[in-house]
């Protein structure tokens, strides 16, 4: 097998090499013989930076002629930097292509740059996973750029449907400014028996995220929750029974009570302010809805993931990210709403807009400055000025009037408030805390635990965010998501506490 077949990549491309029928079912994808078959190609970028991401015709390679029709994948497809271009290449189910050109490239000094560039930056393109040439070494000493011409498709099938396609590269050309490179294709077309269902199990890296650390690190996370569970619980047990000591003394005598007070600590010394009002009671609120409701959200969208296999679909889990979010915002409505009523808040039309808006503005600021600088490099992550007509639709009438409706039915359906005690008139000074018992080092103390506790889920995460891995154990997402959760609240109590 030559070097250069050995070298080029052939990385299963059924994931990112779209053949979609021109009359089959879009459900089934079943094919006739002889029925068209269309070829999508996506984008190209560097393969050490998967968010770095062009048009697939940024590069010289041969356009299309005429106009090529473009498939729009959904709102999560696009936001995911995702555009689809027919290559117009003569493709039929089950029929054999020889070697047959798609154009005759002319090199002048503006292609053979932007190659060679794309060469030295080792690009990759999504039609297929592989480079688009190489550099090869030669005797004295320089790098030579070479550019594949000659493209392998082989697709599998099972019957009357496509099940997995690979792509091999051949033919290298150096890049010589005034050449002229044939570029052709074939098509193989060969049996499987693997299924349509399994079809997808050939991306699935099993031995990376069913890895026995990833099975270790949810037993210590689930050995730490056990942990902090029985630590809380002792410190709860020591500080009631205390309490219930002196509640239960008949020596009710002004000397016993000064002393009484004084060996109070944590939070029972300004029990009488803890409760008080918040200064800024409209933000606080609103972080406290939105919290409620993200919770909630990652909850629903990993129980979406794990019963409708998202991770098959290509922006699946954006989408669903989205839709999840317009609806559960009556959750945040209804959490602020409550939480402002039963401190006596008044201002209600500033709590309902700043509880509706926090989160999504937040994103689209931070959105926005993004969108500048992919727009200002021509990248493909620029979200399209249609997209983001979309999104803000659908926040503007889903998400805000839900908001709105919450905060409502949440202000009259709060009832009173609820406070164990009383909240003193005068406020009381706050004592002066140890240097560990301060806001910055609470802060970053109590963060320790909740993020040992993930870190190590967030390993895998990042990784198949940036290698090109298909994430799909969303079973070890929800058990670490749930042991956050526990951990965070035995985390505050015993800060509150002590």
């Amino acid at each position: 097998m030559p070097l250069t077949v050995r070298r080029s990549l052939c990385l299963l491309a059924a994931v990112i090499l779209f053949l979609s029928p021109a009359l089959a079912s879009e459900s089934d994808h079943k094919y006739q013989p002889d029925e068209p078959v269309t070829l999508w190609v996506n984008k190209v970028g560097p393969y050490h930076n998967p968010q770095e991401t062009y048009n697939y015709y940024s590069l010289p390679f041969c356009h299309p002629s005429g106009n090529a029709a473009h498939k729009w994948g959904g709102l999560g497809e696009v936001l995911g930097g995702n555009e689809l271009i027919d290559s117009l290449l003569d493709i039929k189910f089950k029929k054999p292509v020889e070697k047959t050109t798609i154009c005759e490239l002319e090199l002048d000094e503006d292609k053979a740059r932007q190659f060679k560039d794309a060469i030295e930056n080792n690009y990759w393109f999504e039609f297929f996973m592989g480079f688009v040439g190489e550099l090869h070494s030669e005797r004295n000493g320089d790098n030579k750029h070479v550019l594949y011409t000659h493209k392998i498709i082989n697709v599998l099938y099972n019957k009357d449907q496509i099940i997995q396609v690979n792509l091999t590269q051949q033919s290298p050309k150096p890049l010589e400014v005034g050449s002229t490179l044939d570029m052709t294709y074939a098509v193989k077309w060969n049996p499987t028996d693997i299924t349509f269902a399994r079809r997808f199990d050939v991306y699935l890296d099993y031995p990376f995220f069913e890895h026995q650390i990833h099975w270790f690190s949810i037993f210590n996370s689930f050995m730490m929750v056990m942990f902090l569970t029985g630590l809380v619980s002792m410190i709860l047990m020591r500080t009631l029974r205390n309490d219930y000591a002196k509640y239960a003394r008949e020596d009710d005598d002004l000397e016993t009570l000064e002393r009484d007070v004084n060996e109070e600590s944590g939070w029972k010394l300004v029990h009488g302010d803890v409760f008080r009002t918040a200064r800024s009671l409209v933000l606080l609120s609103a972080l406290v809805g939105t919290g409620a409701q993200l919770a909630l959200l990652v909850l629903l969208v990993i129980l979406c993931a794990i019963v409708g296999m998202l991770y098959v679909g290509r922006g699946a889990i954006v989408t669903t990210f989205i839709i999840c979010y317009a609806f559960t915002s009556f959750i945040s409505g209804y959490v602020s709403g409550g939480m402002y009523s039963r401190h006596g808040g008044k201002n209600w039309i500033k709590s309902m807009i700043v509880t509706a808006s926090l989160f999504p503005f937040l994103c689209f600021g931070i959105g926005f400055i993004l969108n500048t600088i992919a727009i200002f490099y021509g990248s493909l992550a620029a979200i399209p000025f249609g997209t983001m007509v979309v999104v803000l639709v659908i926040w503007a009438f889903i998400s805000f009037p839900l908001a709105l409706l919450g905060t409502v039915i949440g202000r009259n359906w709060s009832g009173a408030p609820n406070n164990p005690c009383r909240v003193k008139t005068i406020p009381r000074p706050i004592p002066n805390k140890k240097w560990y018992l301060t806001s910055s080092v609470v802060s970053m103390m109590g963060g320790l635990l909740p993020f040992g506790s993930i870190f190590i889920e967030m390993y895998f995460v990042f990784t198949s965010f940036w290698n090109y891995k298909v994430y799909y154990v969303y079973g070890f997402m929800l058990l670490v998501f749930l042991i956050l959760i526990i951990v965070t609240v035995c985390v505050t109590i015993a800060l509150l506490v002590t």
